[in-house]
């Protein structure tokens, strides 16, 4: 991949991930890209789509996955689809080694 679905602004890196509820298990899939050629990472979660449950899985599995507290992730913008842009506050350069990692790059 030529770019990755994660940007650092400040002191926060923003992810962009594609979401998918109500899914066999929780898991993150991996990287992915769209018709216009932007970079995702693909997440799948059991939760469904209703009073915020597929979003608080979201952030607990992504937290999780990169060793940070849950306080620590939020959703920056796309709360109600599919697309969405993670905030995740820690050192900057650690979060986006961890993705990368994640990401197999």
């Amino acid at each position: 991949m030529a770019e990755f679905p994660w940007r650092t602004h400040g002191a926060e890196v923003l992810l962009k991930v594609r979401l998918t509820p109500k899914s066999s298990r929780d898991e993150i899939e991996g990287p992915g890209q769209d018709s216009n050629g932007g970079q995702f990472l693909k997440v799948r979660v059991r939760a469904v789509p209703q009073d915020g449950e597929a979003n608080a899985a979201l952030i607990r599995l992504v937290a999780k996955a990169l060793r940070l507290p849950s306080s620590s992730v939020r959703i920056a913008s796309g709360g109600a689809s599919r697309v969405k842009t993670l905030a995740l506050n820690g050192d900057p350069a650690a979060i986006s080694q961890a993705l990368t990692q994640l990401c197999g790059a």
